[in-house]
């Protein structure tokens, strides 16, 4: 007969998890972690965020994965600390020093280098990055000291704002699309500026529509008593507040759900201002069905559904 206790079931939920990711902890440990104290079954995280780096990282859990990616397409703000002089292996405060320089650098020269960097700009990826070749991370062939070349990459900058100067450390708040690497931009700043530069410091604030506010530490989340730490998920629209809502009566919520492509305004259902993305609700109940191609036309093509209880 075994000793061995029961294996804990997992159970289903669906939510989003604001998580305020605490320094030292990789996105992946995070998403861990949250799983196993909500004891969830299914949950993914909406791109990574540097170990070294804290803020903003949505995870998704059960159905809310499923627009997961709509996260890891939408643009980025990060508030950072540069330190002008020193540069380091990995572009951050986990590499090692490889270079020392004075910096002598004016209000006016930060401001020009700053509107320099805004707007579509290239980047080289850091080695230091989960980007593969050849099936392999490129921060596995920078620990064995390879370097290999890297394309450049066209990123945009939104917006580049100095929030304060004090020699050596830069402060910034940089808004910016998918892909953009902070590191870098650090690197390629000080570089600009004559001295070298790597990131002291990186907190990401917001991710597309949503923010800092109401977000969770795992602490917090662990303090809480089991049963009440669902509570802490926001709803799957959070996720999708950004597109119009288009409201269903239940027949055609039925059909949605079965796929069918629905010609909305034939229907006499009300519809947004513009043709695009849309989120699809039962009006009964205002359940949730799923994301939609809205057309011209009025044509509701159904993009990525939902598993929803009869309403």
């Amino acid at each position: 007969m075994s000793n061995q206790a029961p294996k804990k079931q997992r159970i289903a939920i669906d939510g989003v998890l604001l998580l305020d990711k605490p320094v030292g902890l990789s996105s992946n440990d995070a998403l861990g972690k949250a799983k196993w104290l909500l004891n969830a079954k299914k949950a993914g995280h909406t791109g990574t965020l540097d170990p070294f780096a804290t803020g903003l990282l949505p995870l998704c859990f059960g159905e809310a994965t499923k627009f997961s990616q709509d996260l890891l397409e939408a643009d980025k703000t990060y508030e950072t600390v540069v330190h002008l002089g020193t540069t380091t292996a990995t572009g951050d405060t986990e590499g090692e020093i490889t270079g020392v320089r004075p910096v002598n650098v004016t209000p006016s020269q930060i401001g020009e280098v700053l509107r320099r960097f805004t707007g579509e700009i290239a980047q080289v990826p850091p080695m230091y990055s989960a980007l593969k070749r050849d099936g392999k991370p490129l921060y596995e062939y920078a620990r064995a000291g390879i370097t290999l070349e890297r394309e450049a990459r066209q990123v945009t900058i939104h917006a580049l704002e100095l929030l304060d100067y004090r020699e050596p450390y830069l402060t910034l708040r940089v808004k910016c699309s998918k892909g953009t690497y902070i590191r870098v931009l650090g690197e390629d700043i000080g570089a600009a500026l004559g001295c070298g530069a790597h990131l002291n410091a990186l907190r990401r604030t917001e991710v597309g529509a949503l923010t800092l506010v109401g977000a969770q530490t795992l602490a917090a989340l662990e303090a809480l008593p089991q049963t009440e730490r669902g509570q802490a998920l926001a709803s799957m629209d959070s996720l999708l507040s950004s597109f119009p809502a288009v409201m269903l009566a239940p027949e055609l919520a039925q059909r949605f759900l079965h796929g069918q492509r629905l010609p909305l305004r034939r229907e006499g259902v009300a519809l947004p201002a513009s043709p695009g993305r849309v989120r699809v609700y039962r009006a009964v109940d205002r359940a949730l069905l799923g994301t939609a191609l809205l057309s011209e036309f009025g044509l509701l093509a159904p993009e990525r559904l939902i598993a929803v209880k009869d309403g």
